[in-house]
């Protein structure tokens, strides 16, 4: 179905700034992008998310909005947004945007007027106190970056009250009570949607529901802003979606979809952080754990898978225990770890750049029941820059190729919007697109081949999964039914051969569909797997 075509979507992420600079003034833009779309088509790519392009102080990567009706200048203009967005519908490529509406700059309009008169219309836009709620006794879970802000509560003179934000205190929270402001964020979803976006990811979504130092707030109205967002997208653009990011317990999930009536897709978290639990330990029962925790989901809803995406990798839905055995395997040293909680890494580094780790990981990525989503790079197997602050190490530009800034940019190197990696392993001249693209053994040949592979199994898109038993602790094995199809995939999370014996006396026929080597055919159910190894299957489902 139309409206459903997130199900078997490709999604790929990117930071505009951080892509590709046509006009040499070291920063991405619009029209930088849209040259690079074929690219971006030849990944396989079905749908576009785009991190926050908005005029912004830039103090949190673009995520502090001073006008959500404008893109950057430093970006490009309006005309050239449009132009991407004719092109991208050329190649087949739906548009989602980021939609951060928890909270803007301090520099917005809005707030700049809340702040400065105690009657403006736009005092209620924002949760003001003239003493904040129990202040020294805020609760770790609230600030968004412990170690870096205290307090989710901040004094403002011209106002002479205090502002609540649960990210930095240049980020005051919007006051989703107030139906004025629920009114403005449909206005600007309208916007957006008659430029031709397919829908928007819903920034910091469940702080929208944090009030703290309101009285009588009734939660279940709040709740019901995420249903008013779907009926008034859904209402201007019928296979418009919304995508939410909601890092939430298991027993919260549910309340993101609703009965279908709320958001579309979630990122699935959890399964992420098991999943990391899982490699390890070269177990597949932490993985099989993650996937019992993932709660029901309605019909039409669904879960975007990922390896990383543009902030750290956050483990905070697992025991201190667990994360610290995944920062001694992949982030053992204290400036890879970031707020106590992940690792500020991307994946190569993480694995020591084995080839065949990554094979395996990205196999998990596009076989796992849901969406697989690509971030920028990874296809080429970028790496990281620990001498950036914070989560700057994973967000350096795109390296293209083994010419100046990696083909970035042909401005000077100080003006890059980022530093490019140009040393080591992972600097542009051993890591970029042209020279993988000439190489039919690459990561990104590997990644074109492997989306082209995931398009044709659509039972892992539309299916319902079912965790397979196998004989072997190291071996996941997991099975997609679609009606009469069904796609089984099974991989070896350990660095040692091994054949495993699957409990599935109702799957035969099992024929070769993708994986890392050639193997002989399976009988009785017993597959081998090299370390490390990967087998997808079409199977036949027996009565």
């Amino acid at each position: 179905m139309r409206t459903h075509w997130y199900k078997n979507a490709i999604f790929y992420s990117l930071n505009v700034e951080t892509f590709f600079d046509s006009n040499g003034d070291g920063i991405g833009d619009f029209p930088g992008l849209t040259q690079k779309l074929d690219y971006i088509a030849s990944l396989g790519t079905t749908c576009l998310w785009l991190l926050p392009f908005y005029p912004s102080p830039n103090r949190d990567n673009g995520y502090d909005v001073m006008d959500y009706y404008n893109v950057s200048p430093r970006l490009g203009t309006l005309g050239d947004f449009g132009e991407f967005m004719v092109q991208a519908k050329e190649r087949g490529i739906r548009v989602l945007i980021d939609m951060v509406i928890n909270h803007t700059s301090v520099e917005h309009p809005w707030f700049q007027s809340s702040r400065s008169d105690p009657n403006s219309p736009y005092r209620n836009y924002y949760i003001w106190v003239d003493t904040p709620p129990d202040p020294d006794k805020v609760a770790q879970k609230d600030v968004a970056f412990p170690g870096v802000e205290d307090s989710i509560w901040e004094y403002d003179e011209a106002a002479q009250a205090y502002y609540l934000h649960h990210f930095y205190k240049e980020q005051p929270d919007l006051n989703f009570t107030n139906p004025e402001v629920r009114e403005e964020i449909c206005k600007i979803m309208g916007f957006w949607l008659a430029l031709g976006v397919s829908g928007f990811r819903i920034d910091a979504a469940p702080y929208m529901l944090e009030t703290p130092g309101l009285e009588d707030v009734e939660p279940e109205k709040l709740k019901g802003f995420y249903k008013e967002m779907r009926s008034f997208v859904t209402n201007r653009c019928s296979d418009a979606i919304l995508l939410a990011e909601a890092n939430e317990p298991p027993e919260k999930i549910p309340m993101f979809f609703g009965e279908g009536d709320r958001m579309h897709v979630l990122f699935n978290f959890l399964l992420n952080q098991y999943m990391f639990l899982a490699l390890a330990r070269e177990d597949a029962n932490t993985l099989k754990e993650g996937f019992k925790l993932l709660p029901e989901i309605p019909a039409d809803a669904h879960w975007l898978n990922f390896v990383r995406h543009h902030d750290e990798l956050t483990l905070d839905q697992l025991t201190e225990a667990e994360r610290q055995e995944i920062f001694k395997v992949f982030a053992p040293q204290e400036n890879m770890q970031i707020y106590g909680r992940g690792i500020r890494r991307r994946l190569p580094p993480m694995v020591e750049n084995d080839r065949r780790r990554l094979e395996l990981i990205y196999s998990l990525l596009f076989s796992l029941p849901g969406i697989p989503m690509l971030r920028y790079g990874e296809e080429i197997g970028m790496g990281d820059d620990l001498s950036l602050q914070g989560r700057g190490s994973v967000r350096t530009p795109m390296q293209w190729a083994n010419e100046e800034n990696g083909g970035f940019s042909t401005g000077s190197a100080d003006q890059l919007a980022s530093p490019m990696i140009s040393s080591g392993d992972y600097g542009y001249q051993q890591v970029n697109v042209a020279c993988q693209q000439l190489d039919p053994n690459s990561l990104l040949n590997w990644i074109e081949r492997a989306t082209r592979m995931r398009k044709q199994a659509m039972e892992f898109g539309w299916g319902q999964p079912e965790v397979i038993e196998a004989d072997e602790p190291c071996v996941f094995a997991h099975c997609c039914y679609q009606k009469d199809k069904a796609m089984l995939a099974v991989h070896n999370l350990s660095g040692k051969p091994c054949t495993a014996t699957l409990k599935a006396n109702h799957l035969s026929h099992l024929v070769d569909f993708f994986s890392d080597r050639t193997y002989d055919p399976v009988s009785d159910h017993s597959i081998s797997l090299s370390p490390y190894g990967y087998r997808w299957f079409k199977v036949k489902r027996q009565p």
